[in-house]
């Protein structure tokens, strides 16, 4: 297989998230055999299976698949950006300005009046974050002032979550607050998914809709300019795209970090390094991944289920360091 080519790489992505697809279907504390999953899928065979595979194990699937998949895009999409290879929801502070915003909304109990209140909040706080973010572009070009003030934005956003529930005077609902902290998409149901994917569809479509305009920032803002793009106008796209993907997908998942940090790393290889290249195969891999990670949690014999937040953390930290170390490097460059 040609490793450049973009056909042979979606089409291999493809197959993979069709296979964790089936088996994130039929992994659970019942063990559903994949032939028996795929035909409850369409409502045949056992009802309890049906039940399972219908009221539980889809939305969980499906979940996955969307959130995976925006995380992937939105790392590949930030990297191009900003040039550089650190730049990830999470690293750049916004997951958690995201989960503030569903803190916030959870909180004061304007979640429990409307199933909007959750996505909205965290997409306008993760907006909040994301102009930030994008005047410290403005103010210096340095890479690692753009990671301490992610990281900052961060902090910031951590501590304001700590102190909502420090000063919690329902111990449930904070001790609630703190595990849909940790990430995870079990016990959803379909109404998360139908909540989740407008967002992420109108995001996927302004990343997507820039992919050129990311290419031609690679060479830099002025041969940018001069190829006829309004940076201004691709700016404000690309925060509306950051800020409700990853608004959308917290408020449904919780903060999950580094899946848009590794995918368009692995995947940079074998599609090259221009953005556009990137950005198809890193939803695809990222939706990949955050399944796999999910049939993982449950494959893995623990009293309470393991979040997929901590997985993702563990498997995530030591892959940012080693970035770290590289940071010096040209986006791109082995």
């Amino acid at each position: 297989m040609n490793t450049r080519s973009p056909v042979a790489l979606w089409g291999l992505l493809a197959v993979l998230l069709v296979v964790v697809a089936t088996v994130s279907l039929g992994v659970g504390t019942a063990f559903i055999p994949p032939a028996r999953a795929l035909a409850a899928l369409f409502g045949h065979g056992d009802p309890i299976a049906v039940a399972i595979i219908g009221q539980i194990r889809l939305p969980r699937a499906l979940l996955a698949l969307i959130v995976g998949g925006v995380l992937g895009l939105s790392g590949a999409a930030l990297q191009g950006y900003l040039r550089n290879p650190l730049a990830e929801p999470s690293t750049l502070g916004l997951s958690n300005s995201a989960a503030l915003g569903g803190v916030i909304a959870l909180y004061f109990g304007f979640a429990e009046n409307s199933d909007w209140a959750l996505p909205l909040f965290a997409i306008a706080t993760a907006l909040g974050a994301t102009l930030v973010l994008m005047a410290l572009v403005r103010i210096s070009d340095s890479a690692v002032t753009l990671i301490l003030g992610g990281i900052a934005m961060g902090t910031l956003a951590g501590a304001a979550i700590s102190l909502a529930l420090n000063l919690s005077s329902n111990p449930f609902a904070a001790l609630e607050i703190a595990f849909w902290l940790l990430g995870s998409v079990e016990d959803r149901s379909m109404q998360q998914v139908w909540l989740v994917l407008p967002f992420a569809a109108v995001s996927v479509v302004l990343f997507l809709w820039d992919r050129k305009a990311l290419d031609a920032l690679t060479l830099g803002e002025e041969t940018a300019k001069s190829l006829g793009f309004n940076l201004r106008a691709v700016q404000l796209r690309l925060m509306a795209a950051v800020a409700l993907g990853v608004g959308a997908c917290v408020a449904v998942s919780g903060s999950i970090g580094f899946v848009g940090l590794v995918v368009p790393h692995i995947l940079r290889p074998l599609a090259g390094s221009r953005p556009s290249r990137l950005l198809i195969p890193s939803a695809l891999a990222g939706a990949v991944l955050l399944t796999a990670a999910d049939v993982l949690v449950r494959a893995v014999p623990t009293t309470n289920e393991l979040k997929l937040g901590v997985v993702t953390a563990f498997l995530g930290t030591p892959f940012f360091m080693h970035l770290l170390f590289r940071a010096r490097r040209p986006l791109g460059e082995p």
